[in-house]
Parts: structure tokens; C-alpha cells; sequence
């Protein structure tokens, strides 16, 4: 279970986000909001990447800030709009990760697969389509054996094949597995059952169901 206490986040002087208490078990939630909301601050601090005052935990006892090289092993972050080094290839990123992950052995192959990459895995970045790059991203995401996964706009760029797998790739792995997916389409465009939906205005994160 991911916990979110007492969190704060501002800008300079300009709040961003306050939440008071929010738990979020093992399944899929939505996460909605208009652009400069704060989906995208809330994902970051959640991963790890942000400074903010309150404490985000596993179970409420692995906390970001007291545990973070643990906790990080556990939490995996994809980017809306990634930017990797243009030189490397997919399968680069993926062998870094997957060792910093401590992933399964042929677990990249198997994501390799699952996401439709294998025309393009040792191509450099420099010459990935924005479609390719997501690929890119949600592989990294899925590497090692994370308890939470944070999916910000996962299903813009990607071809309707990789799209149904992917689908498939979150039910299978919910079970055990905290997903928040940050996205502008409604929850009867995606082919997936949320287990909450949430919506961020006026600087709060409010629960929809």
C-alpha cells in the first residue's frame, strides 16, 4: 500500500498540491486533472524526484525520505514525455536499469516482446519516433519487481497493438502491484477497471469513487 500523508508542495511561494491522508492499495487508480494541476508534481514526488514537506510510504514504513534507496527499488516512474541520452539504445537503458532494479532474468526479453520493440530495441534514441520513446519508458517502468508503478499519459503515441498489451500488462501485474495512471482520456475510453479515480483541482487531490 502506497501512503501519502500530510504532503505539501509549492513553487517558490505558489502552492501546488496538498493532501492531507490518501492510501492507495494494490490495483489501478486514475488520476485526472487539468493541465498545471499538479498530476505530474504529485508522480514525481511520489517517485522520489521532487523535495516536498509531509512523508510518502510503503506500507507506512518504507518512507521515501528515510528509506530512499529501498523504497526506490520498489517504485517506478514513467514519463509522459521521456528524454533519454541519444547516443544509447533501448536495450542500453534497459540492461542499466534492470541491474539497478535487481530485475528477473529475461525479464527485459520478455517486456522486449510484450511491447512490440524488437524492430528498433539497439537502434540509438536519436532515432526514435515519439511512439518508440514511449515504448522506451513503459519498459523501463515494468523492470525488477516494483509495488507501485506511476503511468503519466501511457497510452498517447503507442500503436493499438501495443496498447492492448499494455492493457493486459497492468491487469496481470495489479494484483500485486499499486498502479496510478495520469491521463485526459475518460475511464470509459481505456481498456482497463480503476479501482479508484481521482481528480486534482484547487490544489487538492478529491476522490471521485
Amino acid at each position: 500500500m502506497l501512503s501519502i500523508s500530510d504532503y505539501s508542495k509549492s513553487y517558490g511561494h505558489e502552492p501546488v498540491l496538498n493532501i492531507r491522508k490518501q492510501h492507495f492499495r494494490n490495483g489501478c487508480h486514475l488520476i485526472q486533472g487539468s493541465n498545471g494541476s499538479g498530476k505530474t508534481t504529485l508522480f514525481k514526488s511520489i517517485a522520489g524526484l521532487l523535495k516536498f514537506d509531509g512523508e510518502i510510504a510503503l506500507d507506512e514504513k518504507l518512507s521515501v525520505k528515510h528509506n530512499p534507496v529501498k523504497y526506490r527499488l520498489h517504485v517506478n516512474y514513467c514519463e509522459a514525455e521521456p528524454v533519454f541520452p541519444p547516443f544509447l539504445t533501448a536495450h542500453d537503458l534497459a540492461s542499466f536499469v534492470a541491474t539497478a532494479k535487481k530485475a528477473p532474468r529475461k525479464q527485459i526479453e520478455d517486456l522486449i516482446d510484450t511491447l512490440n520493440m524488437g524492430s528498433f530495441i539497439h537502434q540509438p534514441v536519436k532515432t526514435y519516433s515519439s511512439g518508440m520513446l514511449k515504448k522506451t519508458s513503459l519498459l523501463l517502468g515494468f523492470l525488477g519487481q516494483p509495488r507501485v508503478i506511476l503511468l503519466d499519459e501511457p497510452f498517447t503515441t503507442i500503436d493499438a497493438d501495443t496498447l492492448k498489451s499494455l492493457s493486459e500488462l497492468i491487469t496481470y501485474n495489479e494484483k500485486e502491484c499499486t498502479f496510478l495512471v495520469s491521463t485526459h482520456q475518460t475511464p470509459d475510453q481505456l481498456p482497463l477497471i480503476f479501482r479508484g479515480t481521482y481528480y486534482i483541482e484547487n490544489n487538492a487531490l478529491c476522490s471521485g469513487s
